[in-house]
């Protein structure tokens, strides 16, 4: 059975839907900013020095003194900071039993794959389809080592904020639905409940979902 793109599994989780339209493009790269973005997460100790006009001319989401200071505030967890700065590994290719996918770092003692995001953290924890995702690296990294990994992290950069994603069972369990919904899928899911995501979906002519402006001009 083939191997599902890690990729594959956050979009999933995100909206089935829109992984079913994001398979039939050829290119399905992300756009330059998103590297610009991920960037940031090797450059963390020169970050943490620059001045307010360097940090303006970055991409970064926060005004220079937050970035700052979250950032001193990580440097606070000494192992934690030493292993984010100076990973065992970067853009790692991780194969385990069901997902293929890179891993932006891969952290050791204990072995951890990273999740950089280029967007906004929530307010606690991480995002669903970014918890998926880590998961799936932290599974293709254990049948890699051969070992027990037990957490993944999750990098913010444009945020200056780190999360930890423990491998739960209710965690492995959303990973097991979504990878089951990408694997078996063999035309366009259902639409999502949540038209929330659709208004800035680029698949949302292909969709048939209406647009913020159509439906108000029918009534919606």
């Amino acid at each position: 059975m083939s191997h599902v793109a890690v990729s594959d599994l956050r979009t999933a989780a995100y909206c089935p839907r829109k992984l079913y339209y994001a398979r039939q493009e050829d290119d399905r790269s992300p756009p330059p900013e998103v590297a610009e973005i991920r960037a940031l997460a090797s450059r963390y100790p020169d970050l943490m020095d620059a001045t307010d006009a360097a940090l303006r001319a970055e991409p970064i989401a926060v005004d220079p003194a937050t970035y700052r200071r979250r950032l001193r505030a990580l440097a606070d967890r000494r192992d934690d900071w030493a292993a984010l700065v100076d990973p065992a590994a970067t853009d790692a290719l991780l194969t385990g039993r069901d997902v293929r996918g890179i891993a932006r770092k891969v952290l050791a003692d204990p072995p951890r794959p990273v999740l950089v995001s280029p967007g906004e953290p929530p307010d606690n924890g991480v995002w669903a389809p970014q918890s998926v995702a880590a998961v799936a690296l932290a599974k293709a990294l254990a049948y890699e080592r051969e070992a027990s990994v037990e957490r993944a992290v999750v990098e913010y950069p444009a945020h200056a904020v780190v999360r930890t994603v423990r491998l739960t069972t209710r965690k492995k369990a959303a990973y097991r639905r979504v990878l089951r919904t990408a694997r078996e899928m063999d035309g366009p899911p259902p639409r999502v409940d949540d038209r929330g995501k659709c208004e800035s979906c680029e698949y949302r002519r292909e969709c048939g979902v209406p647009t913020r402006t159509l439906a108000s001009l029918l009534g919606g």
